[in-house]
């Protein structure tokens, strides 16, 4: 039964120098409402980027609307085939103007739908402000933090002479003005220190102030807390602190430094030092190392993000633009992504530039079941959101932005209808899902950028 009292939606489980955000809990909701009230949570946004395109023929699934099979490619996502959209021919238009030619024009406006401004220099210009950008303003009072950027590669820097472009469009989808790009966060350990604070003042000199966990300081406040709630915030609330012991305990694993650090000779190292890039970044993106278990941290951190209301709006960058990490550590491949998107039709190219593929659409599968095991009320946080899936190509090899690899995952808060499979007009623009995007979490708008009409087949 429900305690007969109301706490803030931003209320913090506070200690000695440390402060860790709550998930929505019953207690939350006005003393007003009725037993029957169907608790209203608001609608989190994450935009998930995966870099050079996707094999052009094993992508569209089979069938129309909700009668349709996951092609070869999406099959990852087999278990969430109720839960996700997969839209088909939407184009960003403005991807495509004199002198846009590879990468750059087309993944660093993926979420503005404007042209970037051609340049070498840093007079970089996205064209307008990114719907999630739009979507964290809407929201802003009402969060620790507007939105969070996640990602896997460092800020690119210097001028890609082949096409003309400054690296530093490849580094991010997130604007919070046309010539402001926001830098993300690639350190699962600082990711989780941003978001829950997690210091602890007092500690000896000399020891690791990561040895303790942030549960630790607010352990009293959480007690408290915990004696005025009623049973199901109390196991909510237990649920979740776990959550956050278990990415503590996982994230101080990765903190070990692997063996291929041995390998590195004087030299190598005098040139990182330079470079001021640290080992595991270097082994990561130049020696095939597995990246499976950083994902999914940097995943889980952003389910407690969502989960905890610290933000409602995330973006995630699997990598750069152009990137070209190496994804040896796969099973059949033996490559880096970039160079094997430049398949030429070689069918041995096309296998392993299709598996890569199919490991991001795991992670992703990874992250969207891990909002679906949270339960909010009689939903999970899952269909509570929306979680796009996106690259700025279709094919790598063409750099074509034509029928873009888009996936919807989630119902914002039942307002979408997925499980479907939808074929829009040729060259439909991505901006229509970004217009009705913001209608779906609440925001009076009907135009976004290029947009020409509401995306009424999704709505409910």
């Amino acid at each position: 039964m429900r305690k007969k009292w109301h706490i803030s939606r931003r209320k913090m489980l506070k200690g000695v120098g440390a402060a860790v955000a709550l998930p929505f809990l019953e207690a939350m909701f006005p003393l007003t409402a009725s037993a029957s009230t169907h608790p209203q949570f608001p609608v989190r946004s994450a935009f998930i980027f995966m870099p050079n395109g996707v094999h052009p023929d094993r992508w569209t699934p089979s069938g129309i609307g909700t009668h349709f099979e996951l092609s070869p490619t999406l099959q990852p996502l087999k278990s969430l085939k109720d839960d996700i959209l997969v839209l088909g021919q939407m184009m960003n238009k403005n991807s495509i103007f004199q002198g846009a030619d590879g990468h750059y024009a087309k993944d660093a406006n993926l979420l503005t739908s404007m042209p970037i401004t051609k340049t070498a220099g840093d007079n970089i210009n996205a064209g307008g402000i990114s719907v999630d950008q739009l979507i964290a303003e809407h929201y802003k009072n009402e969060t620790l933090f507007p939105s969070l950027e996640y990602g896997l590669d460092r800020i690119a820097t210097g001028v890609d002479i082949n096409v003309g472009f400054t690296r530093l469009y490849a580094s991010s989808i997130s604007w919070k003005n046309p010539t402001t790009p926001l830098s993300k966060e690639i350190d699962p350990r600082l990711a989780f220190d941003r978001l829950f604070k997690s210091f602890v003042d007092g500690t000896p000199k000399g020891e690791n102030p990561h040895k303790h966990s942030i549960l630790d300081a607010v352990k009293e406040d959480a007690k408290s807390l915990k004696n005025n709630l009623g049973r199901s915030d109390q196991d909510k609330l237990e649920e979740y602190l776990e959550s956050i012991r278990s990415i503590e305990k996982r994230i101080s694993n990765q903190n070990n430094i692997k063996d291929f650090e041995n390998k590195i000779t004087p030299d190598i190292r005098k040139e990182l030092n330079r470079l001021h890039i640290n080992i595991e970044e270097y082994t990561e993106l130049n020696a095939g190392i597995d990246i499976t278990e950083k994902t999914r941290l940097m995943y889980d951190i952003m389910a407690l993000a969502l989960w905890s209301d610290a933000t409602r709006v995330l973006s995630f960058m699997y990598g750069n633009s152009v990137s070209n990490r190496n994804f040896s550590f796969l099973d059949g491949v033996s490559g880096a992504h970039h160079s094997l998107s430049h398949h030429m039709n070689n069918e041995s190219n096309l296998e392993q530039y299709d598996r890569i593929t199919k490991w991001h659409l795991e992670q992703y599968g990874y992250f969207c079941e891990k909002l679906k095991s949270i339960k909010e009320g009689d939903r999970t946080l899952l269909d509570n959101s929306l979680v796009m899936f996106a690259s700025g190509l279709r094919d790598g090899n063409r750099h074509s932005p034509r029928d873009l690899p888009i996936i919807v995952a989630g119902r914002g808060g039942g307002k979408i209808k997925t499980g479907q499979n939808l074929i829009f007009e040729d060259n439909t623009p991505l901006a229509n899902l970004y217009a009705t995007w913001m209608q779906t979490v609440g925001m009076n708008t009907t135009k976004f950028a290029d947009s020409t009409r509401t995306l009424h087949e999704i709505l409910v």
